[in-house]
């Protein structure tokens, strides 16, 4: 449990933002069995602490995330069925954490200061939103292993439209920050000594709104776009009505007429 809570620290601010942040840099930062563990653990927590309005999601050293431990995977080819059943385990647990992220009420901010590859790539496009330093580089690269970025695929094609989306994944080359912008991966790219103040400022701009109204328009989000035109807006009328009789729109709607600054009461 001790090595579990050494690669996983946190910090959370009096503004509502929570940094997770990954640290075993000397293993370039992988997704390995507990790194998701303690991560899904975090998560879960948060998402039902009502002071927590935002989660940023950083790491220690010049690597964000190499994605899943290989020395993990080659050692659990040495069992009777060469893995296959810890293979299953594996991706389904990296499923279920990047899941997790999305389903959760509060936004997700990626802060990336270096390489995030394969799922660490793909963790980047789980989240909600994504600020990276110039240097950051980006690669989906298990084409060139002989292990096709599969599950890595549904966060990117998500995020990126088809064609990039199969060039990453066919060549395994990285991009850089720029091309990650340019793409859709990342929101924007700024100076490595000015990404914490500026994931910052975003944080807390976020945190700032009313939590009700962040969470709604979260999980409506995510729910719409895989919905066909007339059935997203179907969806998306009874989630504006819902909003609008909740005590936030109300108090929301007062306050801009009243010219005044609204006192939210998350509800």
């Amino acid at each position: 449990m001790s090595e579990n809570l050494n690669i996983l620290t946190k910090e959370k601010s009096d503004k509502g933002v929570l940094r997770l942040i990954m640290n075993n840099p000397d293993q370039k930062n992988p997704l390995s069995e507990s790194m998701m563990s303690v991560l899904m653990d975090e998560i879960k927590g948060a998402s039902s602490d009502r002071s927590i309005r935002v989660i940023v999601l950083t790491a220690i050293g010049n690597v964000f995330s190499s994605g899943h431990d290989l020395k993990e995977i080659t050692a659990a080819r040495e069992k009777d069925d060469s893995g296959e059943v810890y293979f299953k385990n594996l991706f389904d647990s990296c499923s279920e954490l990047m899941q997790s992220i999305v389903n959760a009420p509060q936004p997700f901010i990626a802060q990336v200061d270096g390489v995030a590859t394969a799922a660490g790539c793909q963790l980047v496009a789980s989240c909600d939103l994504a600020i990276a330093s110039h240097e950051s580089k980006f690669a989906t690269p298990g084409v060139n292993l002989g292990l096709f970025c599969s599950t890595p695929m549904v966060a990117l094609s998500r995020n990126v439209n088809k064609k990039n989306a199969m060039e990453m994944l066919l060549t395994g080359d990285f991009i850089n920050a720029d091309k990650a912008k340019e793409i859709g991966l990342i929101n924007n790219t700024v100076l490595k000594e000015e990404l914490t103040l500026e994931v910052d400022k975003l944080a807390e701009k976020i945190a700032s709104k009313s939590m009700m109204t962040v969470s709604t328009g979260k999980k409506a989000f995510y729910a719409q776009v895989e919905m066909d035109l007339s059935e997203a807006y179907k969806y998306t009328s009874k989630t504006m009505t819902d909003n609008l009789l909740k005590h936030d729109a109300k108090e929301g709607i007062n306050s801009f007429l009243g010219k005044r600054s609204p006192d939210w009461k998350d509800k």
